[in-house]
């Protein structure tokens, strides 16, 4: 049998059939879903929350925003914008969360959109969705942290301890600040400037206008929820495990990250901070409220501890996302990048990658600092975009035309589908506003430019490459058929919902 067939030979002839019986559940799921179980199953649920809430981590992920947020929008934008952005959240979280539950894969939203989509345009709505993310001492900072977390994801087996202690070192710090400042703080705001305070300090004439434009800050502390839906091929039960995960990433990103910011707000002795000697404003804060330099340094270095905990997360997510890509002949060189390393457990090639395309983007704060905050908002308007490709193929399918998962919301579950594609819509065109006026060179949002270049790279990449390789929905289940047989993949398919 060969590929003009709509097999691929080499990948059925890879596949023992003969240890198919020898399968657990979870392995014959896989298959089930076109693919071998190549990472083991080390993660447990803590440990599938704590990388998910690692990399959103969203009290961390405020704490710039607390600066910025003063200017546009003041503490009214950090407070109720939390409250907007979780209830949003968690319209996402519902959404990935029926998918992820249906379709445990660590493929995640590309895999879904190819098992959701027309089968005429499957292949192009999965490879869309998964084409989808001084000066100087800033720089080198970058990469030597970009270094340090590559080596921390070289082993698999230490990955899921890991997660845990992330998420336990965030934590242990979010109660340390969240008690430790408001109870040094010489004196405290009034609860007016906390909740009713509105500052408009960014030239544009309408609050609102202000307020939105502000709000992309906010929403760092609610953003890739999509982390838990990568690691589905390295736990137990996923279709019952991930759901918990991302959801509970986003309880406990609200809770963490609006108690954060109202003991901040209220422990503020000097609104401007955007000006310090030592150009970390969260520092000059910290050396406010205690009156002491050594405890905004021991403060600091819990918040950079937590940090880089985010950046650990950020790439165990990256790398299962390219290597799960790679395995359907997504990128170039798939082969080559979808091998996983069975002594480290961990898709080394593809981790690798993943990290140099971090450092060569990471070198645009050098050149054009302007353009690497364009790269950033687009990443956040990019991953909405990548959640909606799925949901829009799912409205289309019809939602009571595919088989749920154990985690199903009906009504809520379609409510929250809505809310997703109208907020990515809004974030679109909003996000795309400059961030202040008048328009300045330094100031310009270029976000419009990157889409773009990224639309051209895609559309190029497609015709010339993806097209002709790319492994899509018809020969991934012609592939499932020829391994594990029509009965047995309806059987696995029936006993996973």
């Amino acid at each position: 049998m060969t590929e003009k067939d709509g097999v691929n030979s080499a990948y059925v002839a890879g596949f023992d059939v003969a240890d198919l019986k020898s399968l657990d559940s979870d392995a014959l799921k896989v298959a089930g879903m076109g693919y071998k179980q190549d990472l083991r199953r080390n993660y447990t649920v803590l440990s599938v929350l704590g990388v998910g809430f690692s990399l959103t981590n969203s009290w961390w992920g405020i704490s710039a925003a607390l600066i910025t947020g003063i200017k546009s929008g003041g503490p009214v934008l950090i407070v109720y914008g939390i409250i907007l952005l979780t209830l949003i959240s968690t319209c996402v979280g519902i959404t990935l969360s029926e998918l992820a539950s249906a379709y445990p894969n660590a493929g995640g939203q590309y895999f879904w959109a190819s098992e959701l989509a027309p089968r005429r345009y499957a292949n192009f709505a999965s490879y869309l969705t998964g084409c989808t993310i001084h000066p100087w001492h800033v720089f080198v900072g970058y990469q030597i942290t970009n270094i340090f977390c590559f080596l921390f994801n070289c082993y698999g087996r230490t990955l899921p301890a890991l997660g845990q202690i992330t998420l336990w070192t965030s934590l242990v710090s979010f109660f340390v600040i969240l008690i430790a400042v408001p109870a040094k703080a010489p004196t405290h705001q009034h609860a007016k400037f906390v909740f009713a305070n509105f500052a408009n300090e960014t030239g544009w004439s309408q609050n609102g206008i202000a307020f939105i434009v502000g709000l992309i800050n906010t929403n760092w502390a609610f953003a890739c929820l999509d982390c838990a839906t990568h690691l589905s091929e390295e736990i137990h039960r996923p279709e019952k495990m991930i759901p918990v995960a991302i959801l509970g990433t986003v309880a406990i990103g609200f809770v963490t990250s609006w108690t954060y910011s109202v003991a901040i707000f209220f422990s503020m002795t000097n609104q401007d901070l955007s000006e310090t000697p030592t150009e970390v404003p969260l520092l000059a804060l910290f050396d406010q409220a205690l009156n002491s330099k050594a405890g905004a340094i021991v403060l600091e270095a819990l918040v950079i501890a937590t940090g880089i905990g985010c950046l650990i997360a950020s790439h165990t997510w990256q790398s299962r996302l390219c290597w799960s890509f790679a395995r359907d002949h997504g990128l170039p060189f798939s082969s080559f990048f979808a091998k996983v390393d069975r002594r480290l457990n961990v898709p080394i090639r593809a981790h690798a990658m993943s990290c140099i395309i971090v450092a060569i983007v990471g070198c645009l704060y050098l050149g054009a600092y302007t353009a690497f905050n364009s790269m950033v908002t687009a990443c956040i308007v990019l991953l909405y975009i990548s959640y909606s490709i799925p949901v829009i193929c799912l409205l289309t399918r019809g939602r009571n035309n595919i088989p749920h998962g154990p985690f199903w919301m009906g009504p809520i579950g379609l409510l929250s589908n809505i809310v997703l594609l109208l907020w990515t819509c809004f974030t679109l065109i909003m996000y795309s506003f400059p961030s202040a006026m008048p328009v300045e060179p330094g100031n310009m949002n270029y976000v419009s430019a990157v889409y773009g270049i990224l639309v051209l790279i895609i559309i190029a990449d497609w015709f010339l490459r993806g097209r002709h390789h790319y492994r899509g929905q018809v020969q991934r289940h012609d592939e499932t058929v020829v391994i594990v047989g029509a009965g047995v993949q309806e059987k696995i398919m029936h006993e996973m919902h």
